[in-house]
């Protein structure tokens, strides 16, 4: 397995130009032929006397033959989303569904919320949906499905028909008495290197977000400043006849530095923090699905710790065993698959956002290097002007 190490070595006959450093990760996977497109946008407000609440508009297109049509156009609000997920947990205990975007309560706003969060979000839940989408097994849920073609009052309808809460209560009991336990004794090698590889993994994924988010809070300090300091110049420019037009040049250079820091904050903004905090919930997310994978084991060890102390009920125990020893295959199929799955869309997307980070980086730094060194230039030819001008008799 690549680890992050590896990820992100540096070789030094690396080409260091802009333009070229893309050139260097060329991925062999090209992806399938797909048949499931969907969108999430044109987010809407609704204002009721209870609450506010926003949906957002889902179109699906696609050629599969179990759907009725080829196109669909539904409204969901958060919720439904919430819905999807816990669907899938419930349906797929050891597969590692994508995160959702956190609920996210704005105190002291009851009419509308912030345009800014309002398209973050519908960014993460058009990802969330795509990425379901794209699995081999989620893409075939038939919730998913429902939730992607079922008008609001049908989808309300469906919700109805889920486990009652005595069941869902009766799963809780379950699964809290079976880490009670104590550790699994029997857990295979490859599901303790995977946690321990989540463990690692969650402590720097965290330390990456918070740091991420402490360098754009230092640059927007600093591009609020800048902003401020070309004004300045130009104020002084009208006092200072001889050095106007220097002045004048500085303030320039500084306006434009300021765009071009603009604009790497939407970089960083749009690219580098959603996806760092989208892998801090996803290794939530898999301390789960390794959490669930334990609780199937400990469930069979329990059967056979009973039935070595049960002679008497051994053709039932050892029927319930069989029943558990397949129920534990299969979890630990499904979550060996996916998680090789999620490791490899996981390194990609950290390669690819890192070298996005470092082009734009590149390009900020040269575009306000260039900016200086043109001005510093022409300084130096009107000092030459002038010295040339002063010489002549």
């Amino acid at each position: 397995d690549t680890s992050l190490a590896e990820v992100n070595s540096f070789s030094p006959s690396m080409p260091v130009s802009p333009s070229s450093m893309l050139n260097q990760y060329k991925f062999e996977d090209e992806p399938e032929l797909r048949d499931l497109f969907i969108t999430v946008d044109d987010p809407e407000s609704h204002i009721t006397a209870i609450e506010t609440f926003i949906t957002y508009r889902v179109v699906t297109k696609t050629s599969r033959g179990e759907f009725d049509s080829s196109e669909y156009e539904v409204r969901r609000r958060y919720q439904d989303f919430l819905w999807l997920k816990s669907k899938l947990e419930e349906a797929h205990p050891t597969l590692i569904i994508p995160p959702l975007p956190e609920k996210f309560i704005m105190k002291g706003m009851v009419e509308r919320f912030s345009d800014e969060f309002i398209e973050t979000r519908r960014k993460a839940l058009h990802k969330f949906l795509n990425r379901i989408a794209d699995h081999p097994t989620l893409t075939f849920n038939e919730d998913f499905k429902i939730f992607l073609t079922a008008q609001a009052w049908e989808l309300s309808s469906h919700k109805k028909q889920g486990p009652g809460l005595l069941s869902r209560m009766g799963q809780t009991v379950r699964a809290v008495a079976s880490s009670v336990r104590g550790g699994v004794k029997n857990r295979p090698e490859m599901f303790t290197e995977m946690n321990n590889y989540m463990e690692t993994f969650s402590q720097k994924i965290n330390v990456l977000d918070k740091i991420a988010h402490r360098i754009y809070k230092e640059e927007r300090e600093y591009f609020n400043e800048m902003k401020e300091y070309s004004p300045v110049h130009t104020l002084w420019s009208a006092s200072e006849e001889d050095i106007a037009d220097s002045l004048k040049g500085v303030a320039s250079c500084i306006d434009k530095c300021c765009k071009a820091t603009e604009k790497r904050m939407a970089g960083l903004s749009e690219n580098l923090l959603p996806i760092l905090h989208e892998y801090v919930l996803y290794s939530e997310i898999l301390m789960g699905v390794l959490k669930r994978r334990d609780q199937i084991q400990g469930e069979l060890d329990s059967k056979v710790d009973a039935l070595a102390n049960k002679k008497a009920e051994k053709d039932l125990f050892s029927e319930e065993i069989g029943k558990l020893e397949d129920k534990v295959e299969c979890a630990n199929n499904a979550l060996k698959a996916d998680w090789d799955r999620w490791k490899q869309n996981m390194q990609c997307d950290m390669r690819s956002t890192f070298t996005n980070v470092a082009e734009n980086n590149l390009r900020y730094y040269e575009e306000c290097l260039a900016t200086w060194e043109s001005f510093l230039a022409s300084q130096t030819v009107d000092l030459h002007v002038e010295e040339d001008s002063e010489d002549r008799p």
